[in-house]
C-alpha cells in the first residue's frame, strides 16, 4: 500500500519519531517515517521544532505512562503558542490505554494502534481538517507491516519481519494482547525484501520476531525457520543474518544445525532466560525449565565454539525467594552470557502476574538486582578477556562509539555481535558499512579495544550506499508490495544448501 500525498499544505511539514520500547518498536518507527515522507512530510533537523511529533510507545517497560505523559506534558506550552503543532501517540500503550490518552492530554490529536499504523498521514489530515482528535484503534492487523513504505536509519543494516504477534502466555507480558497472535509472512515475501534490500547495499538484516523461532506455526510447518536462514545463505550478497528474539521453549536442534551451517548466519544468539528457577518459571508461563535452557547452551556451544550468547532476566518476580534467586546465578554461572538485560520487576496493569501474591518488597528487589548485575559483568569481562590476541573481521558501525573522537578510535561489530572500538590508524577513508580486520589488545565488560592499527580494510557495497546517502537532501523511502499473509501452506522454501 502506498498512501497519497495527504495536500499541498503537508508537503512542507516536518515530522519527528519518537521510539520507546522493542526492536519491534524500532521498526514500526521506520514504517512511521517511510509513511510520514511518503505523504510528503519531511524529517525535521536536530534542534528543530517539528511540526509532526509522533510518540511511538511501548507498555512492557516500567513506568511507560508517565514518562509518556511527562513527555507530553513538555508540548503541551509549544502546543498551545504554536495550534498547527500536531501530536500523535500510536504503539503499545496507545492499543492499551486507548480510552484514556484524549482524557489525560487533550491537545493530542491522534491516537492509534499496533493494527493501523498505515493509517497515521490519513488520521493527521483528518485531524487538522475536522479540528478535532483521531483515534482509531484495530483489533486485528489489516496490513501486514513490511507492506508499508519505509525510511531506514542506516544505510547497511535493517530489520525484516517474519512475523508479528505472538501465542504465548507470559504472565508479566502484555504484548499478546496488544499485538495479537502470532502472523506469519510468507518465506517468498521476507526473501524477497531481503533481496531488495541487498540491491540497495545492505549486507546485514536482524530476522525480527516476537517469537521469532516460532516461525512457521501458522502455516504448519516446524522447521520453517531453519529453512528460512539456510536460504538467507543462499542470497548473494548478503553477509551477516541474525535473528531475534527466539524463545527456548521452541528452539530446535534444526536451528542451531542451521546457524552453525550457514556461513552468514552470525555466531550470535540472544536467549531470554528470565529465571533460573524452575517454579519461577512455572509461576511466568514459561514453558521450559532450566535444565532444558543448559541444554541448549550446551548443544550451540558445542556446534558454533565462538557464539556469543546474550539473554534476559527477570529479578523480583512475585513469590521469588533467596532460594530461587540464587538458582538464577547459578545458570547465570553456568551459560557464560556474553551480556544481559537484566530487569527489576514492577507490576504490569493487564497482566496476570500484577494480581499475584507475594509481591517482592523494592529494597529486596534492588538488593538481588545489584548482586546480579555484579556477576553478568564479571563474567562478560572474564568471557570478554578470551578475545585477547583474536583477528577479527567488523562491520564499521555509525553512532556507536560515544568517545570515539577523543580516543581516536573508530567502532564496529564483530561476527558475535561484540562492539569494538579500534584505532583509526590504517582506517583512513573507512565508511560505515565497510569491513576492517582488527586484532583485539584489551577488553572491558561490556567492549572489546584494537589499539593497534588496523590490519585490513575492505570496502563494501553498504560502505557505497551509506556514501551515497550522505549527498541526498531528502531521505531515500521504499515501499515493497508483500501483501498480507497469505491463506494456505505457502510454496516451499529452496532446497537447503549442502553443509558448509
Amino acid at each position: 500500500m502506498t498512501v497519497s500525498t495527504a495536500s499541498s499544505s503537508a508537503s512542507a511539514r516536518t515530522y519527528e519519531v519518537r521510539t520507546y520500547g522493542c526492536q519491534m518498536n524500532v521498526h514500526d518507527s521506520e514504517r512511521l517515517s517511510g509513511l510520514l515522507e511518503d505523504a510528503g512530510y519531511l524529517k525535521a533537523s536536530e534542534g528543530e521544532q517539528a511540526d509532526v511529533v509522533v510518540f511511538n510507545t511501548c507498555a512492557v517497560r516500567e513506568n511507560a505512562d508517565n514518562k509518556l505523559y511527562g513527555n507530553l506534558s513538555h508540548l503541551a506550552p509549544i502546543k498551545e503558542a504554536n495550534p498547527d503543532l500536531q501530536i500523535a501517540v500510536g504503539g503499545c500503550l496507545a492499543q492499551k490505554d486507548r480510552a484514556t490518552i484524549t482524557e489525560k492530554a487533550p491537545y493530542v490529536d491522534v491516537v492509534f494502534g499496533t493494527h493501523n499504523i498505515g493509517s497515521l498521514p490519513v488520521l493527521l489530515e483528518r485531524a487538522r481538517v475536522q479540528e478535532e482528535a483521531q483515534v482509531e484503534i484495530l483489533e486485528s492487523l489489516e496490513v501486514f507491516p513490511s507492506t508499508l513504505p519505509t525510511r531506514r536509519e542506516s544505510a547497511y543494516a535493517a530489520w525484516v519481519s517474519v512475523s508479528v504477534g505472538c501465542n504465548n502466555t507470559c504472565t508479566f507480558c502484555i504484548v499478546p494482547s496488544l499485538r495479537g497472535k502470532e502472523k506469519d509472512r510468507r518465506p517468498g515475501e521476507i526473501l524477497a525484501e531481503i533481496e531488495a534490500l541487498v540491491a540497495e547495499g545492505v549486507t546485514e538484516v536482524t530476522l525480527l520476531g516476537q517469537n521469532v523461532n516460532a516461525y512457521g506455526v501458522e502455516f504448519g510447518d516446524r522447521q520453517a525457520f531453519s529453512k528460512l536462514l539456510r536460504a538467507c545463505g543462499e542470497i548473494e550478497g548478503l553477509e551477516r543474518v541474525r535473528f531475534t528474539s527466539p524463545h527456548p521453549a521452541e528452539f530446535t536442534d534444526d536451528v542451531i544445525e542451521a546457524m552453525a551451517e550457514t556461513p552468514n548466519v552470525m555466531p550470535s544468539l540472544h536467549m531470554p532466560l528470565q529465571s533460573g528457577s524452575d517454579r519461577v518459571l512455572k509461576a511466568m508461563r514459561r514453558s521450559y525449565r532450566s535444565t532444558k535452557f543448559l541444554g541448549i547452551i550446551e548443544r550451540v556451544r558445542a556446534a558454533i565454539p565462538h557464539a556469543a550468547i546474550t539473554t534476559d532476566i527477570i529479578v523480583g518476580f512475585p513469590g521469588e525467594t533467596e532460594e530461587d534467586f540464587q538458582a538464577t546465578l547459578d545458570v547465570v554461572r553456568e551459560s557464560r552470557f556474553a551480556s544481559a538485560f537484566t530487569f527489576q520487576y514492577s507490576k504490569r496493569p493487564g497482566t496476570p502476574a500484577a494480581d499475584l501474591p507475594d509481591q517482592i518488597s523494592p529494597e529486596v528487589v534492588k538488593d538481588r538486582y545489584g548482586r546480579l548485575v555484579d556477576l553478568v559483568n564479571e563474567i562478560a569481562f572474564e568471557e570478554n578477556k578470551k578475545n585477547v590476541g583474536r583477528t577479527l573481521e567488523l562491520m564499521v558501525a555509525e553512532g556507536e562509539g560515544r568517545k570515539d573522537a577523543e580516543t581516536h578510535r573508530l567502532s564496529g561489530r564483530a561476527p558475535d555481535n561484540r562492539l569494538v572500538h579500534f584505532s583509526s590508524a590504517g582506517a583512513e577513508g573507512v565508511r560505515p558499512g565497510d569491513m576492517v580486520k582488527v586484532e583485539i589488545t584489551r577488553a572491558a565488560p561490556h567492549y572489546l579495544i584494537a589499539d593497534n592499527p588496523v590490519l585490513e580494510v575492505r570496502r563494501t557495497r553498504s560502505g557505497d550506499a551509506w556514501e551515497a546517502r550522505q549527498g541526498r537532501t531528502e531521505p531515500e523511502t521504499r515501499s515493497v508490495g508483500l501483501g498480507m499473509p497469505a491463506v494456505g501452506v505457502p510454496a516451499p522454501l529452496p532446497a537447503a544448501p549442502a553443509c558448509g
